[in-house]
């Protein structure tokens, strides 16, 4: 075998030995960035559930809030029917004296 041959045997399979670490390497540092990227996803996910949580509560508590208004609302508007009521016979009294 002459020396060119034997120089070009040994480049090509050093060449495919680079080639295949090579690739074995970037399929790690592949593999690493998509965990990175999975991990920050789901953390900005967290945050996101967290907030839509907290806005839950608060709007929870509106609904509270306002049935309470409600409730209330109710009470003074029967107080208000019977109150017109006794003013209504008050005048019926007034008007059958005069």
């Amino acid at each position: 075998m002459d020396p060119v041959t034997l120089i070009s045997i040994i480049a090509a399979i050093a060449g495919v030995v680079f080639g295949i670490t090579t690739l074995a390497r970037n399929r790690r540092q592949d593999s690493t960035e998509a965990g990175e990227r999975s991990g920050e996803i789901m953390s900005e996910l967290g945050y996101i559930k967290s907030g839509v949580d907290d806005v839950k509560r608060k709007q929870e508590k509106s609904d509270e809030t306002i049935m309470g208004f409600l409730r209330d609302l109710t009470a003074v508007q029967e107080s208000t029917k019977q109150a017109h009521k006794r003013i209504d016979g008050l005048e019926e009294r007034i008007n059958a004296k005069s």
